[in-house]
């Protein structure tokens, strides 16, 4: 195994952190692989020679895309002249499907075998990418098992390597516990505002999420207020937001599952941290805007009822989404209030916790994917 090379691309936070688990569990099977890519400071700290910064690539919405373009070309043309370079045994591509699909065909021609982990989600909108997924990956390593059966009946080599938060979310550490490792007091009402790993996403969301909280904060009971700050994202950006209001609002850089356990209610953008939010038992909603004209060509694209990822894996409404014009500072606030003031929001919360664990697949997820890393490689 000694010399070979995986060239591992994230363009985004959620998947950088997946790929940070698999680059981690990779190095503990098989010390001697030499890992590079595209990604962060999550992946730098698991052993991957990262060469480009994902911050660079990633931006959510199609006219947010447009205006980016110009340099997430140069930044996928240098990949590319680098692919051709050094020609790695493996190009494992981590979502982000508008890059990375490029980026397997680019590596077809190169005759670089690919694995995809993290399916785009053809389930939701655009199937058809499924052909071009045929055509230029060798393997899928897929999240969920219903997405297995999927690319099983359109003929592509699949595994269902399971969701890796299955084992990073422990639900051990108890409210109490987790305020105690951030000063929280243990009395105090207390609300997470999550609002994405994009700065796209931050400037749309932020600003109504932290006028809802002062609706809340000054008309009905005091509260202390969680901003996580995402893999990525300058901490200055967001304090400017904060600043413009007197709230006791608390930035936090790490103890990101600790900020999770302390709240008593999350609103947050959609994403993988709504799983987050799911397995450690909060109580939460969704919120999410892009831009007008992204928003109109994607509601005619989409081909399911939901935007939330617990909402798409239990097949049920169970947690409210709020998109586009429903996401209001007095919505938000409504919201929130409810989630604070209901009798069964906890109990609730943990129904879904059981539910959502079930729907997520076999543990092991980064141990999984790691193991069949290595067997492509070996075979190539």
């Amino acid at each position: 195994m000694a010399g070979y090379q995986v060239f591992i691309v994230a363009g985004e936070a959620s998947g950088e952190a997946h790929a940070a688990r698999l680059a981690q569990a990779l190095k503990l099977i098989q010390p001697s692989i030499y890992l590079s890519g595209v990604g962060g400071e999550k992946m730098r700290r698991a052993g991957v020679d990262v060469e480009y910064d994902f911050a660079e690539l990633a931006v959510m919405g199609l006219v947010e895309v447009i205006k980016r373009y110009p340099r997430i070309k140069q930044v996928f043309n240098d990949v590319v002249s680098r692919l051709a370079r050094e020609q790695p045994d493996l190009l494992v591509l981590v979502d982000y499907p508008g890059f990375n699909l490029k980026l397997a065909r680019q590596a077809k021609k190169l005759g670089i075998p690919v694995l995809y982990y993290i399916s785009p989600k053809i389930w939701a909108w655009r199937p058809g990418r499924i052909k071009q997924i045929k055509q230029y990956t060798d393997h899928m390593a897929v999240l969920f098992p219903f997405e297995q059966r999927l690319y099983q009946s359109a003929g592509v080599p699949v595994t269902c390597v399971g969701h890796p938060l299955v084992d990073a979310v422990k639900n051990d550490l108890s409210v109490e516990q987790a305020r105690d490792i951030l000063g929280i007091d243990s009395q105090r009402r207390v609300i997470g505002l999550f609002p994405g790993s994009r700065h796209s996403e931050i400037s749309r969301l932020l600003p109504l999420m932290l006028d809802a909280a002062e609706r809340i904060h000054n008309r009905h009971f005091e509260l202390d207020i969680l901003l996580p700050v995402a893999p990525g994202i300058d901490t200055v950006q967001l304090q400017d937001f904060v600043n413009q209001r007197n709230l006791p609002v608390r930035l936090i850089e790490n103890n990101f599952y600790e900020v999770i356990k302390s709240c008593d209610a999350i609103v947050a953008a959609s994403g993988t941290v709504t799983l987050e939010i799911a397995l450690h038992g909060v109580p939460h909603f969704i919120c999410y805007r892009v831009a007008p004209l992204s928003y109109h060509i994607l509601k005619h694209l989409v081909k399911i009822p939901y935007v939330g990822l617990c909402n798409i894996v239990t097949g049920r409404n169970a947690v409210t989404e709020l998109l586009q014009n429903e996401v209001t500072a007095v919505r938000l606030e409504q919201q929130l209030i409810g989630l604070l003031t209901h009798p069964h929001a906890k109990s609730n919360a943990e129904k879904l916790r059981q539910e959502v664990l079930t729907a997520l697949g076999p543990s092991g997820g980064a141990n999984n994917t790691a193991k069949l890393i290595l067997q492509l490689v070996e075979q190539a």
